[in-house]
């Protein structure tokens, strides 16, 4: 019972640390764009430079 004392405390800060970590994440827009990057990787250029 007295490792709940340390517990609940614990998991509160825990929560409000990755609370926080993704609210930046969303504020600064690392979540834009998700579909982005794969659609570049099936456009690209097979064909060699011309010379």
């Amino acid at each position: 019972m007295d490792v709940l004392y340390l517990l609940i405390p614990l998991s509160l800060v825990l929560v409000f640390l990755i609370g926080g970590i993704f609210w930046w994440s969303v504020k600064s827009g690392q979540f834009d764009d998700l579909e982005g990057p794969a659609h570049r990787i099936l456009m690209d250029d097979d064909e060699p430079p011309a010379s």
